[in-house]
């Protein structure tokens, strides 16, 4: 819901990291590298115990999430490195609830397998959503730069990355934030599920 909004805001400082990296040599798939590498030691951090500290490599892993588009644009995009992309992205968000489960697994194991569970609801009609646009050549207008339809919803990434940053100020609550925050991607599935229907028949 808010990604259009976050992607405005953040695209002149990304664009401007891009160039200055670029003229380093840096690759996007470098900093894809490096991003996913970040998000890992969010994961272990959270597991350990050391929830708040885990709030900066959360924030670099995003960032650097979003300089690798920007240097892709620079150079030539690549299928390669926007199915590299994603697909980290995703390990990413199923890493995090499932670190908060290995903190504190009678606590917290039960909420992020609903969470989990639900990730993977959002993920899936995301994901069949762009391949069914991509056979019929549909582009998302609201995200132009995307490299494949990318279908918004009421749970988008900004939300999760704010959720989780809630998780790790608040460890204690986890559970509560989880159930919640999977109600709302519950309901986003359901959008994307009639979207699809409709747009497909």
């Amino acid at each position: 819901m808010l990604d259009r909004l976050a992607l405005k805001l953040v695209k002149p400082v990304t664009e401007a990291a891009a160039v200055r990296l670029a003229a380093r040599g840096v690759k996007a798939d470098q900093a894809t590298l490096a991003g996913f590498g970040f998000g890992m030691l969010a994961a272990i951090m959270i597991a350990s115990g050391l929830t708040t500290a885990a709030i900066l490599p959360i924030l670099v892993n995003r960032a650097l999430d979003g300089i690798d588009g920007a240097l892709a644009r620079l150079s030539n995009a690549t299928e390669r490195g926007a199915f590299l992309d994603i697909s980290l992205d995703f390990v990413f968000y199923a890493a995090i609830p499932l670190a908060f489960a290995a903190l504190a697994p009678e606590e917290n194991a039960f909420a992020a397998a609903i969470l989990l569970a639900a990730f993977v609801a959002t993920g899936t009609s995301f994901l069949a959503f762009a391949v069914m646009a991509e056979k019929r050549g549909l582009k998302s207008t609201a995200y132009p730069s995307k490299s494949f339809y990318y279908l918004g919803g009421l749970t988008e990434g900004t939300e999760t990355i704010a959720c989780f940053l809630a998780m790790c100020w608040w460890p204690q609550h986890f559970a509560p934030i989880a159930i919640v925050y999977a109600a709302l991607c519950a309901l986003t599935s359901a959008t994307r599920l009639v979207a699809g229907w409709k747009m497909f028949a």
